[in-house]
């Protein structure tokens, strides 16, 4: 029997700190905690993360993944972590097999373990780590319509209890996260309202709503918001696999700054 497939894109804000009690991601993680209640619990968790990325798409197959603490200069505790889920290797054989269906070339990677991408928004939204989880890489050539048509060819996935996380954070200007005597960023705010806009207005039609995903540099202030667009890019593989205006948009304040959440119920 179908059932509904629930796929999302969230910021999950900077390295290890929303699990180190950072009072600037406090509204991340109340959403985030808010979301996984809403949810059905699913059978598996695929995340597509900022924080990986291979010449083809390539998918994680161990049965027990390893964490990658990929971060620098935090406390002991940020290293000794830990989020003991299942990997599910026969989930991986299928999605590399749907995808070379696709014609996309596809491979799997026993040895690679999750980034933190992966964990720590895992760990605020599933703390017992009892549901099997894999992650999907980004391209490395970070071309945003092959990160859109990475997603379509995921389509096999939709009407299975398969929850699809897109890992990423709508700003990521490093520099300006700590810029002082800033009241309201503007840029921030404005790219912010340009990506709710095209993720859920009911009124575009997909070819238009694709088009705008594929040209996101277009936006307003999109190169001040990603210098560097790996973390904006998983929801790009998102929207792809949901062909769809998103369901709900939340807007959070990470680090002083304006992020988005998004969320497509795809039947």
């Amino acid at each position: 029997m179908l059932v509904r497939t629930d796929i999302l894109y969230i910021s999950h804000g900077g390295g290890p700190m929303p699990l180190l009690a950072d009072p600037g991601h406090q509204a991340m993680i109340e959403a985030l905690q808010q979301k996984a209640q809403q949810l059905p619990k699913p059978d598996a968790i695929l995340v597509i993360s900022a924080h990986w990325e291979a010449a083809q798409a390539t998918v994680t197959s161990s049965p027990q993944p390893s964490l990658i603490y990929d971060y620098n200069g935090f406390p002991e505790a940020a290293y000794s972590i830990q989020y003991r889920s299942p990997g599910a290797p026969k989930l991986t054989d299928f999605i590399v097999q749907t995808l070379q269906n696709e014609g996309l070339a596809a491979s799997k990677d026993a040895s690679r373990g999750l980034d933190h991408g992966v964990f720590v928004p895992l760990k605020i939204m599933f703390p017992e780590a009892d549901i099997p989880v894999l992650q999907l890489s980004l391209l490395s050539s970070l071309d945003a319509r092959s990160h859109l048509e990475l997603g379509r060819a995921l389509h096999a996935l939709k009407g299975q209890n398969i929850l699809v996380i897109g890992s990423g954070f709508s700003f990521h200007n490093m520099r300006a996260f700590y810029q002082s005597g800033v009241q309201e960023d503007s840029q921030n705010t404005e790219f912010e309202s340009w990506l709710k806009d095209t993720c859920c207005n009911t009124t575009l039609g997909e070819a238009e709503r694709y088009e705008q995903l594929a040209n996101w540099q277009q936006a307003p202030h999109a190169r001040y918001c990603h210098p560097r667009e790996e973390h904006l890019l998983p929801l790009h593989v998102c929207y792809g696999l949901a062909g769809q205006a998103a369901t709900e948009h939340r807007s959070v304040e990470v680090l002083g700054k304006q992020a988005s959440m998004l969320h497509w119920v795809v039947a």
